[in-house]
């Protein structure tokens, strides 16, 4: 394919997926104040018109770094995940958490979906903002699976196609996951990651003001850029949603008050998912008690949201569906359930606390928080061959017994581990990088500035004691030393 098809077939899939959105209108109103604009007529010619006169990094990046890497003719499988045996791992653990929900339904007899009552509806909207003081019985639900067992699956992988016997190396017996797989060493890391190398600084004071000149232009490629080597703390909220292109218009306002209409008028299963988690895990924890308001809401909202099934479209995963009651089997009532086709877990809801720091509007939180999701947060839990998934991010440079005790960090990208000034300059990270791999690598990294004190141990449990606190590890001179201080 030479290099005009491949583009012309990348501006029709990124066009595809704008249609409808924020950026897509921005598209056309700048499309309609520039020279030339008169003689195009197709809204496929007034994108290309604008990708090549205007800033194209600035309109797509954000866009044309989810597309899958294959051709958009392929069948719609390929392009969510091409190796059989992973599509068929991924459809396996999907059956198994439906299977998990289900029976919880069946045996509390708590439906998958009501209608509240009138009373109902009037209390919990009189409680919105203060759901938190709430103390509901949640002693008979329990997490549909937890990152343990998400594990175990991945453990369990194998790929028919590969003779691992014929490879049998120390480091070979040494990993948990037997998946072949290209992964970067070192020297590679090293390069792919130069800006953070020991002579260059990370985020001073002096930094502050091209940060400045960069929303000021609302440029999110430089923002992505800048953001490599850490965002100021004062401009952090808006770095981060001029890189995600998350708005807070009239729309995305309202949208949010409809999905809010939502949680009020029908009571899910899985809204007791969320308050058990929020329970277990933000509201034990000292950085973020203090917004279990906030947690509930987003997340409420986010499990009925029907824009977040989008990702699927290039996510391994096919969003779970159960039957309309009294209809079971019949493909025709099928429906996704939840509405968002995205079941939580145990530790779901530490991926929206940390950016209850940064954004105190309920509607902008939301905004974010669902582009973080369909962006990065989805692979920590998905199965699949793409280089920024889960499986691919575990191997770098753990791959090895201690990912039982670092597996738990990654899934969460350390939220919940660190101190929360620390972790959001890992995300600055993986916002600037556009990838998950910094957060193996800080897991590698853990490991290697605790070697010391793990060569004494003798079981798991004490290597767990000695990692059992990260709150006071500071993150870049940790990655720095490890990648750019350590002999190969």
């Amino acid at each position: 394919m030479d290099g005009g098809t491949e583009l012309s077939l990348t501006i029709a899939h990124i066009v595809q997926r704008l249609k409808g959105s924020h950026l897509h209108s921005q598209i056309e109103r700048q499309a309609k104040v520039s020279k030339g604009f008169q003689s195009l007529k197709s809204v496929g010619s007034i994108f290309r018109f604008v990708l090549y006169f205007l800033n194209p990094l600035t309109l797509v990046f954000a866009y044309s770094s989810q597309l899958p890497p294959s051709h958009p003719m392929a069948p719609p499988e390929h392009l969510k995940e091409p190796l059989a045996y992973m599509r068929k791992a991924q459809a396996s653990w999907e059956k198994r958490v439906l299977k998990s929900l289900n029976s919880m339904s069946t045996e509390l007899e708590v439906p998958l979906a009501r209608m509240r009552s009138a009373a109902e509806q009037k209390e919990l909207a009189n409680k919105w903002n203060e759901m938190g003081t709430d103390d509901p019985d949640l002693s008979r639900f329990r997490p549909v699976y937890a990152p343990k067992d998400f594990l175990e699956v991945l453990i369990s992988l194998r790929n028919p196609n590969h003779d691992s016997s014929e490879d049998v190396s120390a480091r070979s017996h040494w990993g948990l996951i037997q998946v072949p797989v290209n992964v970067r060493d070192i020297p590679q890391l090293r390069q792919a990651y130069s800006e953070l190398n020991l002579i260059t600084g990370q985020l001073g004071i002096d930094d502050y003001f091209p940060f400045v000149s960069v929303l000021v232009e609302q440029d999110s490629a430089a923002a992505q850029q800048y953001s490599r080597q850490g965002c100021p703390t004062g401009l952090r909220a808006d770095l981060w949603a001029l890189i995600l292109n998350s708005t807070n218009q009239p729309p995305d306002v309202m949208h949010y008050e409809q999905l809010t209409a939502g949680v009020i008028q029908h009571a899910l299963l899985v809204d007791h998912l969320i308050y058990k988690d929020v329970k277990l895990t933000a509201s034990n924890d000292d950085y973020y008690f203090v917004f279990e308001d906030f947690l509930y809401q987003v997340l409420l909202c986010f499990s009925r949201d029907t824009a977040v099934l989008d990702h699927f479209k290039y996510n391994s995963a096919t969003p779970p569906k159960s039957y309309i009651h009294g209809k079971v089997g019949d493909e025709e009532c099928a429906v996704v359930y939840p509405p968002n086709g995205v079941i939580p877990f145990h530790g779901f809801s530490m991926y929206v606390a940390p950016l209850c720091f940064l954004y105190n509007e309920p509607s902008k939180l939301y905004s974010v928080f669902r582009e973080m999701y369909t962006r990065y947060f989805f692979r920590l839990h998905s199965i699949s061959s793409s280089p920024s998934v889960i499986v691919h991010i575990v191997l770098p440079q753990i791959g090895a017994q201690p990912l039982r005790i670092a597996f738990k960090w990654m899934v969460r990208g350390f939220s919940g581990y660190l101190s929360t000034d620390q972790l959001l300059l890992l995300w600055d990270r993986i916002l600037g990088y556009d990838s998950l791999e910094v957060v193996a690598v800080l897991a590698a990294a853990v490991f290697a500035f605790r070697a010391e004190n793990l060569m004494e141990v003798t079981s798991l449990a004490s290597a767990e004691a000695v990692l059992a606190d990260l709150s006071t590890l500071k993150v870049m001179p940790l990655i720095q030393v490890f990648l750019f201080a350590t002999s190969i």
